[in-house]
């Protein structure tokens, strides 16, 4: 509509293309005088003032007729520019070449445009008309009947129904500046969203209920496994019974890796109270032998004091100090105690060791000796090697080999062998438990109580290093004590750091 209103005068707007459609339509000029509208608003006043065109100016004549549509005659670059009134309204003046000439003077914009009409106050127009180059948009209600049309007559409205309202700015062909309003029924979004309002609040309450009830039982099914888990737990601890395990759902998520880790952890707990139980059975039994033999020794000397056994007594009174030492030692490695982090030379310590066992039943021959330092405990680090010794005591035939070497880079070894029978490929793990003797036919006077090589191990564990059993070159045992030198990290339990 705008577009089309640049080529027609302000007079003949009213015939343009677009006003016998449905839709509103109106043409506004500045004044706010409807030149032009639709069927269903003629007579009606302007739908808007939104994006009004410019208003005339006000220096024109008072005896201007204002419904001339314009008036060339007060334009004097329309009738040559001569000024004077009687050549102005005498026609003989104004020949056609000076037309002409006046025609081919303006520029080409305007030569199919007339001048603007002064009545109306507008300029003349002299530049092309950019149409839409300054609209707006708006909402307004209109009087509607029951097709949704918009309709003024009282028998037919039916209600008001919103439009959406386009104000676009154009200038008629001579010059006039006028507003195209141009409307549009918003009433299928308008039930769209009413449809769909509806649809919500109908649907809305059922979408809830839906969504709670399946994230209920998705909830109660994906939990199920937990409270099977926590029931299980809750009987364990009330019977105590750490042979028991928690159901594992098998599906390979969070909760089975629970289920799974719980029950490593109830096999761990296990074995930790059955090894503590048979810690004290075994400790019970060993503690009974030389408390026994010692009362029995007492009770004799005290009948018969002629008869007392001084050096029995007194054997199975450090017999009897060296088992709770023992037991002391294994009962603080157990709580977590911790090795000290001082340097200690293995070398050093070893050829201290050997100088002080006095009284061996088989000498000890110390062989290589290599300078290292490790970090640790001296007090314990010596309490393995003594343990190593004294095993190697009471099964080697004729001598006993102690010494250091490297073993690999940033490592110790501590090697204690003998030349005894041995201990069976199939035993060299099951030694290092505790109250494990292999040798039945060794009695309990000469033998140990089985704690030794336990407590050497953990030490060593301990320390950050290991200690195994293997076959010697003489067919006896070979005790190795592996250990980090000082400087380099691990990261064991309790054990050195650089």
């Amino acid at each position: 509509m705008a577009a089309g209103v640049t080529d027609l005068p302000v007079a003949e707007v009213a015939e343009a293309d677009g006003l016998d459609g449905d839709e509103p339509v109106q043409i506004v000029d500045g004044t706010g005088r409807v030149r032009a509208a639709s069927d269903t608003l003629r007579g009606r006043p302007p739908l808007s003032d939104v994006n009004r065109a410019p208003e005339p100016d006000d220096d024109r004549d008072d005896d201007q007729d204002d419904d001339s549509p314009y008036d060339d005659s007060r334009d004097d670059s329309y009738d040559g520019g001569s000024g004077d009134p009687d050549d102005r309204d005498d026609p003989d003046d104004r020949d056609d070449r000076d037309r002409e000439d006046r025609a081919a003077a303006r520029p080409a914009a305007a030569v199919d445009a007339p001048a603007a009409p002064r009545a109306l106050g507008y300029p003349q127009r002299r530049e092309p008309v950019e149409v839409d180059r300054d609209s707006e948009e708006t909402t307004v209600s209109l009087p509607v009947d029951d097709d949704g049309e918009v309709t003024h007559k009282p028998g037919e409205r039916v209600g008001e129904q919103d439009f959406s309202l386009v104000a676009v700015q154009s200038v008629t062909r001579d010059g006039v500046p006028v507003t195209v309003y141009a409307g549009a029924s918003l009433r299928d979004q308008e039930d769209a969203v009413a449809a769909t309002s509806r649809a919500m609040l109908l649907g809305l309450p059922v979408l809830l209920l839906v969504v709670a009830g399946v994230t209920w039982l998705v909830t109660r099914r994906a939990l199920r496994p937990v409270e099977g888990i926590r029931a299980e737990m809750a009987a364990i601890t009330a019977s105590t019974d750490l042979s028991r395990r928690v159901p594992e759902p098998g599906s390979g998520d969070e909760i089975g890796r629970l289920a799974t880790t719980t029950n490593e952890t109830l096999a761990a707990l296990e074995g930790s109270v059955d090894r503590q139980r048979r810690f004290v059975a075994d400790a019970s039994h060993e503690l009974r032998s030389p408390i026994a033999s010692l009362r029995t020794q007492l009770e004799v000397a005290a009948a018969h004091p002629e008869l007392l056994d001084v050096d029995g007594a007194v054997a199975d009174t450090v017999r009897l100090q060296a088992l709770a030492a023992d037991l002391l030692l294994l009962a603080r490695l157990d709580a977590g105690e911790r090795p000290a982090h001082a340097r200690v030379s293995l070398a050093a310590l070893t050829g201290e060791e050997l100088a002080q066992r006095v009284g061996d039943r088989l000498p000890v021959r110390a062989g290589e000796l290599a300078e290292g330092e490790v970090l640790g405990s001296q007090g314990q680090l010596t309490r393995v090697l003594g343990n190593l010794v004294d095993n190697a005591q009471r099964h080697a035939a004729s001598r006993v080999d102690v010494a250091v070497r490297p073993d690999g880079e940033g490592w110790l070894a501590l090697e204690v062998e003998d030349d005894g029978a041995g201990v069976p490929e199939a035993e060299r793990e099951r030694i290092f438990e505790r109250f494990v003797r292999l040798d039945d036919a060794r009695s309990r006077d000469e033998g140990g109580a089985g704690l030794g090589l336990a407590i050497a191990r953990d030490v060593v564990e301990r320390h950050g290093g290991t200690l195994t059993a293997a076959a010697a070159a003489s067919g006896g045992a070979r005790f190795v004590a592996r250990l980090p030198l000082a400087g380099r990290e691990t990261d064991t339990g309790g054990g050195a750091r650089a």
